[in-house]
This record gives structure tokens, C-alpha cells and sequence, in this order.
């Protein structure tokens, strides 16, 4: 079995092909119970956020790891692709700024 350290590597990298910038990983394992991890990513446009999601599909195919579930993929300025344990959000940077979903995650305590 493939640990959740290895499909997050997997993912990381499977954006970085794809050029996606502003990569964040965030821990949430104490604040919540519905994923481990919560990954945001910034794409240029729709088309490619929708391109960083089939890569991500691909790459977890490659390593048999089921996919849950991607949302938005069709001209969407936000599409989330979830893996169970890391759910990972791939935005335009006017969206990413609109919903701030770091500021939701991240906190000093």
C-alpha cells in the first residue's frame, strides 16, 4: 500500500509538470476529519487547471490510487480533484484571492 506521503509527493509533482505555481500544502489532520491534506494550486487559465486535473488523474492511475472525484472541470476558474486524503484545488489567481482558502485552513494556534 502506498502511503499518503508518496500520493502526495505524486501530486505535487504531477502539478509542477504542468506548470502550476503557488503551490501550498496544507496538514489539516488536526482541524478536520475529511482529508488529511489540502492542496492549492494556481493555473493561468481554465484550460490549463483542467489540464493539472487530468494529470493528476493520470498520474494516480499510474499508481492505482482511486479518485474520488473532480468538480468544475468544464471552463471552471476552480476545479478540485479529491483523492480521499488530499483533496487538492487548482485556481485562476483572481479566484484563489476571491476565496482565500488558505486563510480558512491555516491558523497560528
Amino acid at each position: 500500500m502506498i502511503s499518503i506521503s508518496n500520493i502526495k509527493k505524486n501530486v505535487l509533482s504531477a502539478l509542477e509538470d504542468i506548470k502550476a505555481f503557488d503551490i501550498v500544502s496544507i496538514d489539516i489532520r488536526k482541524q478536520a476529519s475529511i482529508a488529511d491534506y489540502i492542496i492549492i494550486a494556481s493555473a493561468n487559465s481554465s484550460k490549463q487547471a483542467k489540464a493539472l486535473a487530468d494529470n493528476i488523474k493520470d498520474r494516480m492511475q499510474k499508481i492505482d490510487i482511486p479518485l474520488i472525484g473532480i468538480e468544475g472541470e468544464s471552463g471552471s476558474e476552480w476545479v478540485l480533484v479529491d483523492l480521499g486524503d488530499i483533496i487538492i484545488h487548482i485556481m485562476t489567481p483572481t479566484s484563489r484571492v476571491h476565496f482565500n482558502l488558505e486563510e480558512l485552513w491555516v491558523s497560528d494556534t
